[in-house]
């Protein structure tokens, strides 16, 4: 694959705190001290200057995702895309990568230890969403907090999970786990007929830091991979007549 290369104009970081944005000062603080914070839906829209014609149009890729043989192999319905690209701290630059194969690294997933997974790529209308590259840069604002890296690797997963008719869907089969990683996040992109899917995210020892049920599209749960772990409960239908399902955007970061 050509590398795909989009720019943004961030400021440099020695003058980043006095132009940092409210919310980008507040989820830095949260993430710095206790690991976790949760920026709700409206916080998110302003942040992003999005409207609703902008948010319904990025909602739509989630309608061309593909089976996930490896989740199916295990009984969870999840659909999913995948793709990375680094991010350049200082310049806010960011540079689509070559498709690769997916491994959670440090043994951090104990359902698939050591396994390379191959998922279809990102569509090139996801990718050139302005949306996601909004996304991702504010998601690198955020990360700074936790380390000072010049450059990032982040990973894209647009996911849905599925529940049947009368049946459910599982997020997160692993159960609590971290990811590898340095900051991962969780971006609610839309609930269909879906109950439960509510997320925790745990000290160590397991002690709840923060539990949420994200019902809002643009909820955004973010929290301290290397201090933390997190997980999702099953979601189920409203009407158990039809299915459900849980649109998410999972992004993470790590030092490049």
């Amino acid at each position: 694959m050509d590398e795909i290369t989009e720019s943004f104009r961030a400021p440099a970081e020695t003058t980043a705190s006095r132009k940092r944005p409210a919310a980008v000062t507040t989820a830095r603080e949260s993430l710095a001290s206790t690991g976790v914070h949760l920026m709700s839906a409206a916080i998110v829209r302003a942040h992003l200057g999005m409207g609703e014609e902008t948010w319904t149009r990025f909602a739509t890729h989630w309608e061309d995702l593909s089976p996930d043989p490896y989740a199916s192999a295990r009984g969870t319905c999840r659909l999913r895309r995948y793709g990375q690209f680094s991010l350049t701290a200082a310049t806010g630059e960011l540079s689509q990568l070559p498709d690769t194969p997916f491994q959670q690294p440090d043994r951090s997933n104990p359902l698939y230890v050591d396994i390379d997974r191959h998922f279809d790529p990102l569509t090139g209308a996801f990718v050139a969403d302005p949306l996601l590259r909004s996304v991702v840069s504010l998601l690198g604002q955020v990360a700074g907090a936790l380390d000072p890296a010049a450059c990032w690797i982040a990973k894209v997963h647009p996911f849905r999970v599925v529940a049947p008719a009368g049946g459910e869907g599982q997020p997160t089969p692993e159960g609590r786990h971290r990811d590898g990683v340095t900051l991962v996040s969780s971006l609610l992109v839309s609930r269909r007929n879906a109950a439960g899917g509510r997320s925790a995210v745990f000290a160590p020892d397991g002690h709840e830091l923060l539990s949420t049920t994200l019902d809002e599209p643009a909820s955004l749960l973010l929290s301290d991979d290397r201090a933390t772990l997190h997980s999702v409960s099953a979601i189920r239908p409203l009407d158990p007549a039809r299915p459900a399902h849980r649109d998410v955007l999972v992004t993470t970061l790590t030092r490049a």
